[in-house]
């Protein structure tokens, strides 16, 4: 380093030149609004170690982003010549052959002017720098040598990882940190001071390199044996040799089998080599990729094992999560992938691409339960980052699905045996314009047998790479403590003993509890689009047609309520207007346009009429309030708002548990309340005192709240169908699974009848949850033949249906309810 006072402004720049003929960088929080400099007070950026490439890198990137230049002389009276220094150099000491770090004398200047000055503030922007992000392997020597490790290197071995992995660079400035506020604390000893100093920034390049990086990766191989000769597989092998008549070699062969099925072989070589196959496909396939709140993930993968939890609506999910995740600085995570995905060739690729394959169910195999159990435990004890999906497969309707909980339960499981590396799980909303497999899924729903997934099938799937898809957003949830909320559902369990099999009686419910906390954070990050709103208002008009100058307009109040009313902070809205949005959604061949003399209409035919409600199921939950409200006005003028507040209240739990809506049932009344003066406000209903009432018929107002109504009706239909056919039935006449059927059959005579191009509305699963809730809620109650009865509750739900439904379509639901099967 003492070379740098003496190298002239010139030659550092031809150097800096002539290193970028090869180098090539991302960046990462470099823009000025990411960085919130105070443009009053002095800047240094502090590296790590001393490196000239480093300082060469930095001068090009706070350059190129307009920051305060890092070669200036900081404005400080007796400052440093240049405003930027490093944290250590490596100095050898005479007690050890070995390079050790030591602070430079740049760094304790900067801590002596601010001890000197109090009114000085320094802003330290610490800048950590990648070169080829390679995690280190045991028993690869080239790994080791020519990667970007945890290691520091030597002159010669920067040099050749520079000239190796030179063109895949990453940059990352962290947020700027107060050195007045440090030394403040320390102002009686400027060598605490240095050394407070000091161990921030060291804290803070650490999680930083950990989160890029991810821990030091083991050998496979020599993690396949360490699974095998843990204390609970070994025990699994030995009960499965009694229980079998087996020798235990040939289970321990068996066990061993099973982990090498089950483990992935992280690869950085054939990360990057996807980074660039899948840039291609991105830029081919969509418009463009959104993503937002990716700073929380950043921060919180410096210090925690990070769980990433997704929606699951495509096999591009877990591609598209890795990338986006490797683009912006952070280790792509191990990925729980169904063994159906380990076929040839796209097997072996995922699995160096970080996915771990599991067996749909285990629970009748201890042995695999034991050495899977084991290979997860491993994963987060070690603090990889890891990526699952709580629904287990993929939505075929565009609703967030009933979670299954068993890899949650693995996960906690683990962090019950050990707790010393937090766990974060993180909500991850992805959410496209067009999904790949729409058409797949409507077959699925009409009754087609699932396809198995096949290298063929994959190679016809290749023809779509034609097509657009729009755009996507990845949209990244507020994290979940698992600390935190395993404190919340039993307050001291870090002070309980727990074994290898760590299944408290507790355990079930806290982790039901944080599956569903985890799919409402999904939810709560959905991206509200052109294409599920056009959908959300096409799909709620009687004949899915509407004048274009009235769907545009329609199209902006509706955003304008949900902005006005916000969900959740991290929502994202679409740029534009409602003229743009129908444009968009007809060049991408989702509705049809009618000319017509007074004004053309926009329309959904044929396939396209079912499948857009995909995508209005996507962001349901986001209307389910304030249209379960205007419902309530459908058949009513006027109402008192107390009773508007007690029937939606009323309403509310069994909405929430199908589309995992936020609001807390104890406290729902407040938001709908708050609901009501939004609506009010907007002019869709009218308060006046403590009464509610309509807007007046034959105005626009009106058809605001009509169509609004309608964004739920055929949710709340489907729970009168169930009503109506147990009341048909009497109390004691059906078992849950008989109405459960029934119900469904019904549900599919009436989509047939009248025309409902919804394939949930009968679909099994959900009449399944409301009976549960009705269940759990004491208003339906199974006797010990497991057959029905119910409370007087049911009859009042009943009766306030026609608050709810019209006339009409109570009527059709009775007539349909007379034609059930007769044994």
């Amino acid at each position: 380093m003492r070379l740098f006072p003496a190298v002239s402004g010139a030659i550092t720049t031809l150097m800096r030149k002539l290193l970028f003929l090869w180098v090539r960088t991302d960046v990462l929080g470099a823009g000025r609004d990411e960085l919130n400099l105070d443009p009053d007070r002095p800047v240094c950026y502090i590296m790590q170690y001393s490196s000239l490439s480093s300082r060469l890198v930095l001068e090009q990137e706070v350059a190129r982003a307009g920051l305060p230049p890092a070669r200036a002389p900081m404005p400080v009276h007796g400052g440093p010549d240049h405003s930027f220094c490093f944290l250590y150099r490596r100095a050898r000491s005479s007690f050890s052959p070995r390079l050790t770090p030591v602070m430079t004398s740049q760094m304790e200047q900067l801590v002596n002017l601010s001890a000197e000055d109090p009114t000085l503030d320094i802003q330290l922007v610490p800048v950590s720098l990648f070169w080829g992000r390679s995690p280190d392997k045991e028993k690869s020597v080239l790994k080791l040598l020519l990667s970007d490790t945890w290691s520091v290197a030597g002159r010669f071995q920067k040099f050749l990882i520079i000239l190796l992995h030179g063109r895949n660079t990453l940059v990352r400035f962290g947020e700027p940190m107060s050195l007045a506020d440090i030394v403040r604390e320390h102002h009686h000893s400027r060598a605490r001071a240095s050394r407070k100093t000091a161990r921030l920034l060291r804290t803070h390049f650490r999680r930083v390199r950990q989160a890029v990086l991810g821990p030091d990766l083991s050998h496979r191989r020599t993690l396949v044996t360490d699974l095998i000769r843990t204390p609970a597989v070994r025990e699994a092998i030995r009960e499965t040799a009694r229980g079998e008549d087996e020798h235990p070699e040939k289970v321990r062969a068996r066990a061993y089998e099973y982990a090498n099925e089950i483990a992935s072989s992280m690869s950085i070589a054939t990360i990057r080599i996807l980074e660039v196959l899948l840039s291609w496909l991105w830029n081919r396939i969509y418009n463009g990729i959104r993503i937002n709140n990716i700073r929380e993930v950043q921060e919180v993968a410096e210090e925690n094992a990070v769980v990433y939890v997704p929606c699951h609506r495509s096999h591009i999910d877990y591609l598209l999560l890795s990338y986006v995740l490797y683009r912006n600085g952070l280790m792509p995570p191990h990925i729980a992938a169904g063994i159906n995905l380990n076929m040839p060739v796209v097997g072996p690729i995922l699995r160096r691409g970080g996915a771990f394959f599991m067996r749909r169910s285990f629970r009748d195999n201890p042995l695999y339960s034991a050495v899977f159990n084991e290979y997860m435990h491993v994963i987060f004890t070690r603090g990889y980052s890891v990526e699952y999906f709580v629904e287990g497969g993929r939505s075929r309707t565009g609703r967030t699905l009933q979670p299954r909980p068993g890899m949650l339960s693995m996960t906690v499981r683990s962090f019950l045996r050990d707790h010393q590396k937090p766990i974060v799980l993180v909500p991850v909303y992805i959410g496209y314009e067009k999904v790949m497999e729409g058409r797949s899924y409507l077959g699925e729903l009409r009754g087609k047998k699932k396809k198995q997934e096949s290298v063929v099938g994959l190679a016809r799937t290749a023809r779509k790479l034609r097509s657009s898809f729009g755009k996507v957003s990845v949209n990244f949830g507020e994290a979940i403590y698992l600390d935190d909320a395993l404190e919340q559902a039993r307050p001291g369990w870090k002070h309980e003993a727990v074994g290898a099999e760590a299944r408290p009686a507790w355990l079930p419910e806290a982790v039901n509890h944080l599956a569903r906390q985890v799919t409402t954070g999904i939810n709560s990050a959905a991206a509200i689009n052109p294409v599920n709103l056009v959908a959300t208002l096409l799909l709620a008009t009687e004949r899915l047609a509407m004048d274009e100058r009235q769907l545009a307009t329609m199209l902006d109040q509706y955003l304008d309520l949900l902005k006005a009313h916000p969900y959740a902070e991290t929502v994202t809205f679409p740029e534009g207007d409602g003229r743009e949005w129908i444009r968009y959604c007809e060049s991408m061949g989702l509705v049809g346009r009618y000319p017509q003399k007074l004004g053309d209409i926009i329309g959904l035919d044929g396939t396209n009429a079912t499948l857009m409600t995909y995508y209005r199921n996507n962001i349901q939950h986001l209307f389910a309030l304030p249209a379960l409200i205007a419902c309530l006005f459908e058949n009513c003028t006027s109402m008192a708002r107390d009773k508007v507040i007690f029937l939606a209240s009323a309403i509310y739990p069994y909405l929430q548990s199908e589309l995992f809506i936020r609001y807390d049932p104890d406290s729902v009344g407040v938001e709908v309340d708050r609901w009501i003066s939004t609506l009010s406000d907007h002019g869709v209903l009218r308060a006046d005192g403590d009464r509610v009432m309509g807007p007046e018929e034959g105005t626009d107002e009106r058809l605001q709240l009509h169509t609004l109504s309608r964004f739920i009706i055929q949710t709340l239909e489907r729970y009168y169908i169930v009503i109506a056919t147990l009341r048909k039935h009497g109390p004691g006449a059906l078992t849950a699974e008989e109405l459960e059927e029934e119900s469904a059959l019904m549900a599919e005579r009436m989509s047939i009848l009248f025309g409902l191009n919804a394939p949930e509305f009968f679909d099994k699963t959900l009449f399944r949850n409301f009976i549960g809730e009705l269940s759990g809620n004491g208003v339906i109650v199974a006797g010990d033949d497991g057959r029905l009865g119910y409370t007087r509750e049911l009859e009042e739900v009943s009766e306030d249906a026609r608050l709810v439904l019209s006339v009409e379509k109570r009527q059709a639901i009775a007539q349909v309810t007379q034609l059930s099967r007769t044994d």
